[in-house]
């Protein structure tokens, strides 16, 4: 269904990938893009669970929008293995106004159609989604 704010639709493909993540782990990260022609939300990418976080940031385009999530693995302090899983807004500030938009004005709608979101990330530069921001936000 179409959002009522930008006319998007979330494809099918977005929830199996987000539910495979959340429920069995077999992905580290999904980047979504909207297909504007299209009209809806897709996936462009899937990472690997061997993968790292640098592969993840190399993953979004340094001057496109995207949405992600990623599978953070973190100890805490009790030295217990957990993870939380991130959505990440990522707008370049050096992106289209229009495409900044439209992607601000799908968020929400695009959120909500992934059921399991533990901690969101709005970021136009990689240093407000550094490592040390994922470390900052499970606690």
């Amino acid at each position: 269904m179409a959002n009522a704010a930008s006319g998007m639709a979330v494809h099918d493909d977005c929830k199996l990938r987000f539910l495979e993540l959340k429920a069995k782990r077999t992905h580290r990260f999904i980047v979504y893009k909207i297909e504007e022609k299209q009209k809806q939300v897709v996936v462009e990418k899937v990472g690997e669970p061997i993968l790292s976080y640098e592969d993840f940031a190399a993953s979004l385009p340094a001057e496109e929008c995207r949405y992600a999530i990623y599978d953070f693995d973190f100890v805490t302090v009790e030295n217990c293995q957990k993870s939380k899983i991130f959505f990440i807004a990522w707008c370049p500030d050096v992106a289209k106004v229009r495409s900044k938009m439209i992607y601000a004005s799908s968020k929400d709608r695009f959120k909500r159609e992934l059921d399991g979101i533990q901690v969101e990330l709005q970021a136009t530069d990689p240093t407000e989604m550094d490592l040390d921001v994922f470390k900052s936000r499970v606690n």
